[in-house]
């Protein structure tokens, strides 16, 4: 896995990055990690500063001077994968949702197949989510079927932010044409490589909610998401996707 980096996104995840990034190094020795970290007030890039005396050309850290959503903070570090030599870029949580026991499958997948995006999915096989009240899991699977309706995509967690791409995806993408910055940004990612013929595999996970930390979700997210694929998919029909 010396041609993979993992770029995770981080706003006040001192209470997670930390472990997070041991357990990763512990598993997938021969990775690298990008944090890109919006400024968090809780220091975490100072944390993971101080980390990189120990990850000496392993850990890199990218700081972005304000918090301006998820989907910029992994275009930013797409972005600086692909100035470097990286196959295979991979995107996950901060949180502990992902567990990094699971890059190994995902990695494996994407590398040792015809597929050129591999998901983390979270309904892949039923619905593997832990610790979510029932009221989150049915707004997050009746979400993804509605997503499958309208974008006529095959993926039954289109939001899944447990992605490894090879490197030639994030290059034919225009990345600055990437509008959404939630949810939508999942959505927006897949769509577009789908419609680019691109294949896509889902392999089963458990995802399990934070134990530590805030979480990031707000009601504008969920109405971006929304409203977003209707968006993508009237675009679509329009010819200007």
């Amino acid at each position: 896995m010396k041609d993979t980096l993992i770029v995770i996104p981080t706003y006040n995840e001192i209470d997670n990055i930390g472990l997070l990034i041991h357990d990763i190094f512990r598993i997938a020795k021969e990775v690298d990690i990008l944090v890109v970290d919006d400024d968090s007030p809780d220091n975490t890039s100072g944390l993971v500063t101080d980390l990189q005396n120990k990850f000496i050309g392993k850990l890199f850290l990218l700081i972005r001077k304000s918090k301006i959503g998820l989907g910029k903070a992994y275009i930013d570090g797409f972005k600086w994968a692909l100035k470097k030599s990286y196959k295979f870029i991979i995107e996950m949580d901060a949180d502990y949702s992902h567990n990094p026991k699971d890059l190994i499958d995902l990695h494996k997948v994407c590398k040792n197949n015809d597929y050129d995006i591999v998901v983390g999915s979270r309904y892949i096989n039923g619905i593997n989510v832990v610790n979510w009240p029932f009221s989150r899991i049915l707004l997050s699977y009746i979400a993804s079927f509605y997503v499958r309706i309208i974008t006529n995509m095959p993926v039954k967690d289109p939001t899944s932010g447990f992605v490894c791409y090879k490197r030639s995806v994030l290059e034919s993408l225009n990345l600055n044409q990437i509008k959404f910055v939630g949810y939508a940004f999942q959505i927006e990612m897949k769509y577009k490589a789908f419609n680019k013929n691109y294949k896509i595999k889902e392999i089963p996970i458990i995802f399990t909610d934070r134990v530590r930390g805030v979480s990031k979700l707000t009601k504008g997210i969920i109405a971006e998401a929304v409203f977003g694929v209707l968006l993508m998919r009237f675009k679509k029909i329009l010819g200007k996707l």
